[in-house]
């Protein structure tokens, strides 16, 4: 099984937490509802189940069309989605501060 994220962990494992957390991780790039469910670990059915949410929170923003595929982003304009940004980036810098002393310590 895979190892789950450090937002997972903190967040809690549940449809709308791992899509948040495949599209805070990619955050600058955008995705086919396809290739978000399929990345974020959910089947396309959960996906369409919040999607609504995800548009109506403003969670994501349509960014293109490519073919038949909308492609979507995270919306990096909204304020809750600048906070979960650095939550995500404070959880990264305190793992790799818990690593970095525990490493001196094995070295040392």
């Amino acid at each position: 099984m895979e190892d789950k994220s450090l937002f997972i962990e903190f967040m809690g494992d549940s449809p709308t937490i791992r899509v948040l957390d495949y599209l805070l991780t990619e955050r600058d790039l955008d995705f086919s509802i396809t290739d978000m469910a399929k990345n974020a670990g959910i089947g396309r059915t959960t996906l369409y189940r919040i999607w609504d949410d995800l548009i109506k929170n403003k969670i994501i923003v349509p960014t293109r069309v490519i073919g038949k595929a909308k492609l979507y982003k995270l919306n990096k304009d909204n304020f809750v989605i600048k906070k979960l940004i650095e939550i995500d980036d404070k959880l990264i810098l305190e793992e790799l501060k818990k690593r970095s002393k525990a490493r001196r310590v094995i070295v040392a």
